[in-house]
């Protein structure tokens, strides 16, 4: 027979209790969402799964990126200037192929409580278009007309180039070239996505005038117009960035951002008519908020498609993101230096030069890592471009050599030229007004420079 002392021992103290249900259910979906959140960045199995999860993480930090925002806000200020030249655009590409009708009304359709304003709009760009073609001196208007589209996609391209880190834009010339082949494609698949349902259904009809037929002709003309929507955006992440997209990769963006912006299109077109009412208050000018929220909202989910069309091509870019964006300087050096030791490697080996995503690949550091220890070697002199037969598209990443002969190479002074590299004293009356900080600054640059540390980095 048990004795009170006895029973007393056979109960486990609380701390070595086993968790209920709940507490094991909480501390599970804990972990996943670490995972998820941070977790899986440094996960480097290439299956569904992961891709999935990155994809997904991706997507919830972009619309919470205030970074990105703040680019969307930039760029609907400067479509904002740009929208009567872009309309004009518009309408002159629609009048050559004949849809300057279908534009009108796709335009009453998406705004269906601003007639007035847009009746103001189209006066704006009848304008717009006539000086072009009548001013004083003969093609000056539309010169200036192209150069504000032209402006505006500068802008663009280089909020897609900060997204996939490319650092250099376009020359002039091929600005002009590209920006005009944007400036035709893009629109035409724009206006055959609105358009498309309006002009086919009509003709359609006339031809086959079978009732039972309409509702699957609807329905086909609906599914066309967002795959023409798919299309612009990914003929967008494709033509816009200054590197090389594959269509894929595009694609899946394109779907992902035509899909949300149909969505916002929708719910666009169904809250006008709610706030229909305050037209009797406000006029006209309740257009302005409503087109300045809609080209908000469009560009974030634009900006949010390039990120994700980035990622689906470089999906190491974001690997390690919070430590990348945290390293050190002292990390950051050591990395920048085994980058440079391996292009070096490769020069002394008689080896095809790296690019940056090989490079990436093969040492499997971070794409985005490997791309900032590139440039500020670039920027040092360093490393220098070099163009090979392999190079067949002048928006390829071009692959990387040394600078100069291998023989500068040594520990110490390329460590010594990352170091010193850049703007310095700039601050007039610095060292007299903290001596003794400069001083022991100074000291400790000597003592380490009388370090030996003749070793070359390509032979390590």
């Amino acid at each position: 027979m048990k004795t009170v002392n006895d029973t007393d021992k056979d109960k486990k103290p609380d701390d070595q209790q086993q968790p209920g249900l709940y507490d094991r259910l909480y501390a599970r979906a804990l972990k996943f969402w670490e995972y998820c959140s941070d977790g899986v960045w440094t996960d480097h199995r290439n299956t569904l799964k992961i891709r999935t999860i990155k994809t997904l993480n991706l997507t919830v930090r972009t619309f919470m990126s205030g970074d990105l925002q703040v680019k969307a806000y930039a760029l609907t200020y400067q479509t904002l200037l740009a929208v009567v030249p872009a309309l004009a655009l518009l309408f002159a590409i629609g009048r050559g192929f004949g849809f300057q009708n279908i534009l009108e009304k796709q335009l009453f359709t998406y705004f269906p409580s601003q007639h007035r304003a847009l009746q103001m709009a189209f006066s704006f760009v009848d304008s717009c278009l006539a000086q072009a073609s009548e001013g004083i001196f003969v093609g000056v208007g539309i010169v200036f007309l192209l150069w504000t589209i032209i402006s505006l996609l500068s802008n663009v391209e280089t909020t897609f180039n900060q997204i996939w880190g490319v650092v250099f834009d376009r020359s002039f010339f091929r600005k002009i070239t590209d920006y005009l082949a944007i400036c035709i494609i893009l629109p035409i698949l724009m206006i055959c996505s609105g358009g498309l349902q309006i002009f086919m259904s009509n003709t359609i009809q006339k031809l086959l005038p079978f009732d039972f037929l309409s509702p699957v002709l609807e329905i086909g003309l609906d599914v066309a117009s967002v795959a023409f929507t798919w299309l612009f955006f990914a003929g967008a992440y494709m033509l816009i960035p200054n590197t090389r997209v594959k269509f894929k990769n595009a694609f899946l963006a394109g779907i992902l951002a035509g899909t949300a912006f149909q969505l916002l299109q929708w719910l666009f077109i169904n809250g006008q008519m709610g706030v229909a009412k305050y037209n009797a208050i406000y006029g006209s000018f309740s257009f302005l908020p409503l087109m300045l929220l809609w080209m908000q909202f469009s560009w974030l989910i634009t900006l949010a498609g390039a990120l994700i069309c980035c990622s689906a091509q470089n999906i190491s870019m974001f690997s390690y993101d919070r430590q990348v964006r945290d390293i050190s300087a002292d990390y950051f050096r050591k990395v920048t230096l085994s980058v440079l030791a391996l292009i070096l490697k490769r020069f002394r080996n008689n080896q095809t030069p790296p690019t940056i995503a090989r490079i990436a690949d093969e040492t499997l550091i971070p794409f985005r890592l490997v791309r900032l220890a590139t440039d500020r070697l670039l920027r040092c002199g360093l490393l220098i471009h070099v163009v090979t037969d392999d190079i067949k598209d002048d928006r390829e990443e071009l692959p990387l050599q040394p600078a100069m002969s291998l023989d500068h190479y040594t520990v110490a002074w390329t460590i010594d030229r990352l170091r010193t590299y850049g703007e310095k004293d700039f601050i007039p009356g610095l060292a007299e007004r903290f001596p003794e900080v400069i001083g022991q600054c100074d000291a400790v640059t000597e003592a380490l420079k009388k370090i030996p540390s003749t070793a070359n980095l390509a032979d390590l």
